[in-house]
């Protein structure tokens, strides 16, 4: 009948697709058959089956990352439970994930029946609270209350930008939802974090009273600007104010760093260019736009100094300075508010400008870090998407100066190695402006390697670089040199795109400079994805001096 209602499991498929989401990520399981069925019948939405739950995990990370929102797909118990830890890092990364789960039926769970995906003890519940503390919000949806249940889902992980956990009874979920079905906005349109004015007027009368005190002032814009869809708002605030602004190496690419105003990396004693940490500590005023996340690799093992009485944080709903906080306070309205009732403002005296990585290199030269970094960074175009694995592709990466319109994303808070093989899959199909270009090492990739596979199946293009030294690379630099436990299994990388099924797949192993000139070269007339594994000395890894070390640990037993 034309006129007749939805199933739960369509509902739900349906109005979180009302968001802008065209795909679905996971892995098809029985008691989430009804879910699984309504993605595939679905015109709005295509599934994306994944090699398993975690790198589904991951791929929903990448895609929200640039979407905005994202959906993951599994079943109940051994599925959700093997997805946790993606789920998790995208609450870190304050990622709204919408994770739906199929649960075995209430005519099952009411006879105490024991059943398969379980432990045997005619215990049905035990499972929620674990994938439920990955999220900011849950709902267990039947057909009388997935309408309004929704609704609240929805709203709550668009206020909170931060997973999300739904979970139905098999036979709930083939059952009409009961009301009437809501027509919901695309994400660009709704409005998700509102503020009460008096405190929003007061929030914005401290604020500019500090800024126009301030004779030198210097922005830290974070990425939870962009996860809010405020990027175009912060681009406003910045013209408005020319005010100068850097990024911690979380935060790095929410602004295009070919940006006028832009100064570099703020990263503690390590900053980029040298000398802009004590630039940025010794302004008058430091405005943090979203929040810096003040961690241990963020800011080089806690080395930065940033007066809290001087640190004016616009938060995602509140503003704080030192011990004067207001509260229910939407970043957005925070933004516009200071963009109309700003004027220009005094520039950060800060002379030394970022500069591109040299390229110069011997054509024999065996390849390394010191002349792989600057041929990625010099082959990246306008629209690109920069994929960084956690560790030593991130430490390289960091110091880059990104061409105009380039983003970057990594996983610095979190930090799970493998989430940048199946994170790039994610951001390929999310990405609309550009190319993605992953670069991983060798010890993450052999986690998460088998999602190449359903890259080949879905007919994207990324280009892809593996780094090969044989090692986990960043445990030596974090701890001693010797270990075997640091030592991989050897693969013959090149050849699993072929080995996987990737038809027209650009793939080679290269081992000097010209061999990287000419792989590069080809990947950029490709039309088609590459990869390309790069043979890299084990001997670049060296450990860290105990000193940096311990303070990273703080392990050390006291005498």
């Amino acid at each position: 009948m034309a006129n007749a209602l939805p199933t739960v499991a369509e509902y739900v498929v349906s109005r979180l697709a009302d968001l802008g989401i065209d795909r679905v990520f996971g892995v098809p399981g029985d008691y989430a058959f009804p879910f699984d069925d309504a993605i595939e019948a679905s015109d709005r939405v295509e599934w994306i089956v994944c090699a398993n739950e975690l790198n589904a995990a991951y791929a929903a990370d990448g895609y929200a990352r640039i979407k905005g929102v994202s959906i993951l797909s599994t079943t109940y118990g051994v599925g959700e439970l093997s997805a946790i830890n993606g789920v998790m890092g995208a609450r870190a990364q304050r990622l709204p994930v919408f994770h739906i789960v199929g649960a075995p039926s209430t005519r099952i769970q009411k006879q105490g029946l024991i059943t398969h995906h379980t432990l045997g003890d005619g215990v049905f519940n035990q499972f929620q609270h674990l994938s439920a503390a990955a999220c900011c919000v849950t709902a267990n949806l039947t057909p009388d209350n997935v309408v309004s249940e929704m609704e609240r889902v929805i709203s709550e992980a668009l206020r909170l930008s931060a997973p999300a956990y739904i979970t139905v009874p098999m036979d709930l979920a083939k059952m009409p939802i009961i009301g009437t079905p809501v027509k919901g906005q695309a994400l660009a349109e709704i409005k998700r974090v509102k503020s009460n004015p008096e405190s929003l007027s007061a929030a914005l009368s401290f604020a500019i009273e500090k800024i126009n005190a301030a004779k030198n002032i210097v922005a830290l814009p974070t990425n939870l600007v962009g996860n809010y869809g405020l990027r175009e708002s912060l681009l406003a605030f910045l013209g408005q104010t020319g005010i100068s602004f850097a990024t911690t190496p979380m935060d790095k690419g929410i602004v295009s760093e070919a940006h006028p105003q832009y100064l570099g990396i703020y990263s503690g004693v390590w900053s980029n260019p040298a000398g802009l940490n004590v630039a940025v500590e010794g302004a008058d005023l430091v405005l943090d736009i979203g929040g810096v996340v003040f961690e241990d690799f963020n800011t080089t093992f806690w080395s930065s100094n940033i007066s809290p009485d001087k640190l004016l944080t616009l938060g995602d709903n509140f503003v704080r300075l030192g011990n004067t906080i207001f509260t229910g306070v939407a970043l957005e309205d925070m933004l516009k508010g200071l963009t109309a009732k700003l004027k220009a403002l005094p520039k950060l005296e800060f002379s030394i400008s970022l500069s591109p990585l040299s390229l110069q290199a011997e054509p024999s030269q065996p390849t390394s870090s010191g002349n792989l970094y600057a041929r990625i960074q010099k082959m990246l175009r306008p629209g690109d998407v920069y994929v960084v694995e956690t560790g030593s592709c991130t430490i390289h990466s960091t110091p880059m100066l990104l061409p105009k319109d380039v983003g970057f994303q990594t996983q610095t808070l979190w930090g799970s190695i493998g989430w940048a093989t199946p994170a790039a899959m994610g951001i390929c199909m999310a990405n609309q402006q550009g190319r993605t270009v992953l670069i991983t090492g060798d010890g993450s990739h052999q986690l998460t390697a088998n999602e190449i596979g359903v890259m080949g199946r879905y007919g994207i293009k990324p280009i892809i670089f593996v780094l090969n030294n044989g090692l986990y690379g960043v445990e030596i630099v974090l701890s001693e040199k010797g270990p075997s436990y640091d030592d991989l299994a050897h693969w013959n990388y090149a050849q699993i795109p072929a080995a996987m099924g990737c038809d027209k797949w650009f793939s080679a192993r290269v081992s000097t400079v010209a061999e990287l000139d000419t792989a590069i070269a080809r990947a950029q007339a490709h039309d088609g994805a590459s990869y390309i594994e790069i043979m890299i000395s084990a001997e670049e890894s060296q450990p860290l001096p105990e000193s940096v070390q311990e303070q990273i640990y703080q392990s050390a037993l006291k005498k």
